[in-house]
């Protein structure tokens, strides 16, 4: 009973944000909403809910500053010199950009952290994109492809999930699997190319295949904000200014990637300090929070309601039900191949169980079950990260940095879903492939 009520909650979340009846907030409250009260758990959804905002509390905190911070620096001119370098590199080519997109992505995803990844990803690229035109879903959809194969490094959270499931080393999941991960980051940046030719196409049948339009020098009027209609918050900085921002930025990200304090706590007060030396003035500091607080909401109403999302799918017990259903329909025939069948569903089941519960809950069930046909346990987990959680977090709104990523780039879960899936599906299968040539998975 539970099982099946977790899977329509799942399917109906799905295909209600898919096919574009609701909106994503509404389909993450109220479906499992629904779901409960008919499994008869309706007494107890406020703790339930609860749980799952607790637990989402600290990155929603983290995601409003964090946007506040780099929406600041943006109108400050921050990343002005990153963008003209960008543009003169690619050539105004969006092919070019695509794949610099996913190199980039790939770079910064060396921390591990998906949030910090889109984070400083989108801030960088996005004007980039709005300068040439580009589509908002080839950048979200490059960088999650870029994200997602970088989340298969050691202290990455599938990895090291799988590792402390099946208390394994990493060195003993991830080694292994080099040759595929390698295979992995050269599809990525194929799949990159492609799509940065087909939005050339896209963009040549438009009549916008003529080059970007000139970035504007700041007059000494914008620079100050005392000219007509110009906003003092939308001021590019001076030098000065300038080079404490990036002082202040790198100093940030240095903070993050050691985990010098709580990632919530390094944004509030990054952006304390920033909003403070470059808008001294209370009016101008209020004024940037007016501009940039619908992007504060639009993006942390998601993770909230994404809380509520997997606080009662997690409460209910479905989750787990659905674990053990899946792992009850796997015929004994099969039990040699489990590892190969886990790698070929990994990425799919992404949208279907949090990190959590497939590595703590399915991955050891799984383990145990190819065990007792004479199938090393690591190779189960192996398996698992070619997708679950890796490829597949970008897509899954059962993480709160989807919707980093969906928010920041401003498209819809639903069309990022459809733009993207057949691209992160091919980074596992590919990857998959060679891990069996490799031998990391058996056939």
């Amino acid at each position: 009973m539970l099982a099946a009520l977790g899977f329509c909650t799942i399917g109906g979340f799905l295909l209600l944000t898919m096919f574009k009846r609701v909106s994503v907030l509404v389909a993450l409250v109220l479906t499992p909403v629904v779901t409960a009260v008919a499994g008869g758990y309706g007494d107890e959804l406020g703790p339930m809910a609860l749980d799952g905002l607790s637990q989402v509390a600290p990155t929603g905190i983290m995601i409003a500053f964090a946007v506040l911070y780099f929406s600041l620096m943006i109108d400050a001119g921050l990343f002005e010199p990153l963008i003209r370098a960008i543009l003169r590199i690619a050539k105004n080519d969006p092919v070019r950009v695509a794949v610099g997109t996913a190199v980039l992505t790939m770079c910064v995803g060396l921390d591990g952290d998906g949030a910090s990844t889109f984070l400083i990803t989108i801030s960088a690229l996005l004007p980039v994109y709005r300068r040439l035109g580009m589509s908002r879903l080839v950048l979200a959809g490059v960088v999650a492809l870029g994200a997602g194969v970088m989340n298969m490094i050691p202290w990455g959270g599938p990895t090291a999930r799988a590792g402390a499931a099946l208390k394994l080393d990493t060195s003993d999941v991830i080694t292994p699997l080099l040759p595929a991960f390698a295979a992995g980051i050269c599809w990525v940046l194929l799949a990159s190319y492609a799509i940065g030719r087909r939005e050339r196409t896209r963009l040549g049948a438009l009549g916008r295949d003529s080059g970007p339009e000139p970035i504007p020098e700041p007059t000494a009027a914008a620079a100050t904000g005392d000219g007509p209609g110009t906003p003092r918050v939308a001021a590019r900085a001076g030098t000065a200014l300038t080079v404490f921002n990036l002082t202040l930025t790198l100093a940030l990200l240095v903070c993050l990637v050691l985990e010098a304090m709580p990632l919530p706590v390094l944004f509030v007060l990054a952006f304390a300090i920033a909003l403070l030396v470059n808008h001294p003035r209370w009016e101008d500091q209020q004024a940037l929070l007016e501009k940039h607080g619908n992007s504060v909401v639009l993006v942390t109403t998601m993770i909230f309601a994404a809380g509520v999302f997997t606080g009662i799918l997690t409460g209910t017990g479905m989750i787990g039900k659905m674990a053990h259903a899946i792992v009850g329909v796997i015929p004994d025939g099969l039990g040699g191949h489990l590892p190969a069948l886990v790698a070929v569903t990994s990425m799919p089941l992404s949208l279907v169980f949090t990190p959590d519960a497939y590595y703590f809950g399915i991955l050891p069930v799984l383990a145990g079950t190819a065990d007792s046909f004479g199938t090393d346990p690591a190779e189960v987990a192996r398996a698992a990260v070619l997708g679950q959680m890796t490829t597949g977090f970008p897509l899954s709104p059962l993480t709160a940095a989807t919707f980093i990523l969906l928010g920041m780039s401003g498209v819809q879960l639903g069309e990022h879903q459809r733009f993207i899936f057949r691209w992160a599906f091919g980074t596992t299968l590919v990857m998959t492939a060679v891990a069996m040539a490799t031998g990391a998975v058996p056939l």
